[in-house]
């Protein structure tokens, strides 16, 4: 598993490679053998250079391996020159974490994102093969051995990353209309962001009782997912379960996972989970910023949660501080004070007991009250209906709106 120069000179080659061999894990492949190499410049042709390919092929035959995956991006020239060398399949970084995507998106729009993300890494790469990739055009206006099957082949990818962008934009329209209709009832939105393998999931279910399959490899959640939480001030909120982030993520699935990003940049909190168990939480955490950052979330409130406390000796273990929450989304252990900071993060919306005087035809109404309230009573008066409820006090302001334009109200209960 060659390493070529590293892409992120702050972060060192090995423990970058360590991650290829992680990612390469999750994919489901066995690492037969790791090959670093340091030089000062990139080899136009092979990356790493003739000696450097010959030692890898040697590797590839004597372990009997079928992929090598570069730990650096490969242009379609190297790519091809060095699967000639080599004689076995040639990946890089980004290819294997395409791969995994495709593994794990199981809606419509998860296959739909990674596949537009496959197909814009795969365009430039498409390469012809001589006279076998072109056939005789037909027909008026023909000319030599006509267009070739190489042309034919980009034209359609091209054909399909459009049909797929339009898609997708109605897919982030249809986002942006759930998010309108959520933001019409007064309801705050929490958003899980974090490295890859955070235990973002693990949270997650934890907070909302929610049961998305948890799994320690990397990308094991690629499709979001919205769910309420109750806080301790009885008030009611959405958590939002999104992709883990990783250094050096490609470009090409930033921009297919827009959609699913702006879940982000529209949350009222951004709850930033790190692994406190990992020798590279400060790296991983200055990398989720940047991603934040370059998706336009740089702003949000964040609440930094130092999860999996429960992997560290009994004497690291902290409580609670400036830098942020500790917590062990396994356990449990810390969910209260998480709960407390969330609490007080979030603008204060308090829970207050009103009585309302509904139309009785008003099923609208009434359901906010039902489903982001807790109605106490109800009573009907000939074509009034009378609910008694315990609802955030701007639910109350929006639902008197509509009630002075629908019914007379009656005192409230004090």
């Amino acid at each position: 598993m060659p390493s070529g120069p590293g892409r992120d000179k702050a972060v060192p080659a090995e423990e970058s490679l360590e991650e290829l061999a992680e990612l390469a894990a999750s994919a489901g492949a066995q690492i037969a053998e790791k090959v670093f190499q340091t030089r000062p410049a990139p080899d136009a042709a092979t990356l790493v250079g003739h000696g450097k390919v010959d030692e890898i092929a040697a590797a590839v035959a004597s372990s009997g391996a079928g992929v090598v995956i570069f730990d650096h991006d490969l242009s379609p020239t190297q790519q091809r020159n060095l699967e000639k060398a080599i004689d076995a399949k040639v990946i890089d970084r980004t290819q294997l974490i395409l791969d995994i995507f495709a593994s794990r998106a199981r809606t419509r729009e998860g296959r739909l994102q990674v596949e537009l993300a496959q197909l814009n890494y795969l365009l430039p790469r498409l390469s012809g093969h001589g006279v076998e990739m072109s056939r005789l055009g037909g027909g008026i206006g023909t000319r030599g051995p006509g267009e070739t099957q190489l042309e034919t082949d980009r034209r359609r990818i091209a054909r399909r990353i459009k049909k797929i962008a339009d898609a997708l934009e109605g897919v982030r329209a249809g986002r942006a209309l759930h998010r309108q209709r959520r933001s019409a009832v007064p309801l705050a939105t929490l958003a899980l962001a974090g490295y890859t393998n955070a235990g973002k999931s693990t949270l997650f279910n934890r907070l909302t009782q929610a049961g998305v399959a948890v799994d320690a490899r990397m990308f094991a959640t690629l499709d979001p997912t919205v769910r309420p939480l109750i806080l301790p001030s009885r008030r009611r909120v959405l958590v939002s379960d999104t992709v883990g982030f990783i250094r050096n993520l490609p470009t090409t699935l930033i921009k297919a996972f827009r959609a699913t990003l702006e879940e982000v940049t529209e949350a009222a909190l951004v709850l930033h989970v790190v692994d406190a168990s990992s020798p590279s939480a400060a790296e991983h955490t200055a990398h989720v910023l940047q991603v934040l950052a370059e998706i336009g979330a740089a702003q949000i409130p964040q609440i930094l949660i130092l999860n999996k406390m429960d992997r560290l000796p009994p004497e690291a273990r902290g409580h609670s501080n400036a830098r942020g929450v500790a917590i062990s989304a396994l356990t449990g252990a810390g969910i209260d004070q998480l709960l407390a900071a969330i609490d007080e993060a979030l603008p204060l919306d308090p829970i207050v007991r009103a009585t309302f005087r509904l139309s009785a035809g008003d099923g609208a109404s009434m359901a906010l009250l039902h489903e982001f309230g807790q109605v106490l009573e109800t009573r009907y008066c000939g074509e009034y209906c009378e609910l008694e409820a315990e609802i955030p006090e701007s639910l109350q302001r929006r639902v008197e709106n509509i009630v002075g334009k629908s019914a007379p109200r009656i005192p409230k209960v004090p």
